[in-house]
Parts: C-alpha cells; sequence; structure tokens
C-alpha cells in the first residue's frame, strides 16, 4: 500500500474528537482597550460600517447577503459565508467583532463564527482563526476564540462578555510553495484579541480541518473569509494592510 493510500484509510477513520485537545488551560486574562481602533493611512478598509461592496458569497460569488445596520454587519441566516472582492498575500488586519448578548448554547454551539485568514477554494475551507464566545464557556482548546482551529491553542483567553465588542488583530504570512508544489515556507500567524497576545509566530501544519489532520495544497495570495456558523455574530471596523513578505 502506497503512503497516499495508507494516510487515506486512516483519515477515513478518524473522528472530530481525535483532534481535538482539552488540556492545558489557557490563563484567563481581563483585556484593556482595543475596539475603535482607527486604520492606518495605507489600510485598504474593508467594511466601514454602510456597506459590504468589498464582500462577496462564497458559494456563488453574488454580492454578500449578510445584514447591515447601526454600523456593523451581522451573519444572516441562510446567507452562507462571505469573503473579501480582493485577495491577499502576506498582511496585517483588524477587526471587530461581537457576540450577541442574549446567547445560548454551550461549547462550540454558543457564538461561533470564524476568520478565515485565506479562503483557499474548493477542497480546503483555508485556515481559521476561531470567533466563539469563550467568557465562562467551556470547550476544548484548540477550538476556543483565539485558537488556530485545532491546530493551536490560544496562549491566553482574553474573552470579554457577550454584548461586548471584541478586536482580532492579526498578522498572517501565507505558505510559500516550489513550482511543483512542495512547501518552502509553512504559514505563519501572529495574533492579538482585545489587545493580549494569542498567537505567537505559530506555525500551520496546512488548511483548517474538522476531522483529521491538515496538509497542504498550493495555492496564490487568496481571499479572507467570514464564516457564517448559525450564530447571528456581528462584525464592524475591518481593515487590512499589505505587507511584504
Amino acid at each position: 500500500m502506497t503512503l497516499a493510500l495508507m494516510l487515506a484509510a486512516v483519515q477515513a477513520t478518524a473522528t472530530p474528537q481525535a483532534t481535538e485537545q482539552w488540556q492545558p488551560k489557557p490563563p484567563v486574562v481581563t483585556p484593556g482597550a482595543g475596539v475603535d481602533a482607527m486604520p492606518p493611512s495605507d489600510a485598504i478598509r474593508l467594511f466601514d460600517g454602510r456597506d459590504l461592496s468589498q464582500w462577496v458569497s462564497v458559494a456563488d460569488g453574488k454580492p454578500a447577503g449578510w445584514t447591515v445596520a447601526g454600523g456593523a454587519m451581522t451573519v444572516a441566516q441562510g446567507a452562507g459565508n462571505i469573503e473579501t472582492r480582493r485577495r491577499f498575500g502576506s498582511y496585517q488586519l483588524h477587526l471587530e467583532f461581537r457576540i450577541p448578548a442574549d446567547v445560548t448554547g454551550e461549547g462550540q454551539g454558543r457564538g461561533n463564527s470564524g476568520l478565515f485568514l485565506a479562503s483557499t477554494g474548493p477542497g480546503d475551507e483555508g485556515y481559521e482563526l476561531q470567533i466563539l464566545d469563550s467568557y465562562r464557556n467551556d470547550t476544548y482548546v484548540n477550538g476556543q476564540a483565539g485558537a488556530l482551529y485545532k491546530q493551536h491553542a490560544p496562549l491566553a483567553n482574553p474573552a470579554r462578555p457577550p454584548g461586548a465588542w471584541q478586536s482580532l488583530d492579526v498578522v498572517w504570512h501565507p505558505p510559500v510553495f516550489a513550482p511543483g508544489g512542495t512547501v518552502i515556507r509553512p504559514a505563519f500567524v501572529t495574533a492579538l484579541m482585545n489587545g493580549v497576545l494569542v498567537q505567537d509566530r505559530a506555525v500551520l501544519k496546512g488548511p483548517t480541518l474538522y476531522v483529521g489532520t491538515p496538509g497542504y495544497r498550493p495555492h496564490g495570495p487568496s481571499p479572507i473569509k467570514l464564516q457564517a456558523h448559525g450564530a447571528p455574530v456581528s462584525f464592524r471596523n475591518i481593515w487590512v494592510r499589505a505587507i511584504p513578505d
């Protein structure tokens, strides 16, 4: 049996629980400031509180169908994931999100969404930085807010209560591939949540998988994606700066 067939056989019998990490728990940290940040002069405004002109539906490329009100955009039931019209390589990103104040459920069912740092197309979801209500809400640590989903637990848990605006600041460097598809350099991420470091140049094994072990497929510059996962999570003040590799 070839190595590829052996890996496929292992993936076929895998379960989501096999890649859940529950210990050690990241320390709980009370965050300082970090929301309502003005973008730098060279930033691209991906959402300024008025319209979704920078975003499209992932499913069909049509204009994004989320709702816009009160300076925020909110996941709309049935509208699906959205992604940027533009594609990016390495970048610095800022966004602010809010879990509904009346959120219900527990674990992964509580305010679930996600920031996909690169939406890599059919067959791969992309690379997910988890958005979740992690304020007094227990779940596997590599699936809580600020985690690189199923790959790296956050270094701390600085979550604010539901209903409060929270911030994510990310520096993203995508993988680099040789012409034949060999990985020259894996993707890596630094991220702060509410001004607290949660990922420190964390190296990724490939795009996010819910079940099984990730691996790379060659891709180039990619859109940034926001996930619709059933919860009416809201977003505002989203901007990005392209940075040199």
